[in-house]
Formats: structure tokens, C-alpha cells, sequence
């Protein structure tokens, strides 16, 4: 019987140990994601100031024009 309990615990931990390396992998994976969604989002911000401030010069150049006329 204690045989019994012995293989079924075994069996049991192997499953944890095995469930603790998938946990480990998807966690290594989805930091590295993360990373890269950090990085894309910087990027993201900074083009949207070149653009909101391109947008900005084009539109008091435009006023320039407009009150010159």
C-alpha cells in the first residue's frame, strides 16, 4: 500500500515539475512580448508628437497666410 501512495505522489510531483517548466516557458514568453509591446508603444508615442507637431507648424503656417491675405 505505502508502495501505492509512493508511485502516486511520485507521479503527482512529476506532473507539478512539468507544469512548473510550461508555467516558466510562457512566462519567459509573455515578458518578452511585453518588452516588445513596451518598445513598439514608445515608438508609437513618439511618432504621434512628429505628427501632431507637423501638424501644429502646418497649421500656424496656414494662419500666417490667412491674416497676410
Amino acid at each position: 500500500m505505502a508502495h501505492f501512495d509512493l508511485d502516486q505522489l511520485e507521479q503527482q510531483v512529476d506532473t507539478l515539475i512539468r507544469l512548473n517548466q510550461r508555467l516558466r516557458d510562457e512566462n519567459r514568453s509573455l515578458r518578452a512580448r511585453q518588452e516588445t509591446l513596451v518598445a513598439e508603444r514608445g515608438e508609437l508615442i513618439e511618432k504621434t508628437e512628429q505628427a501632431r507637431s507637423r501638424v501644429e507648424a502646418m497649421l500656424s503656417r496656414l494662419r500666417a497666410m490667412e491674416e497676410s491675405l
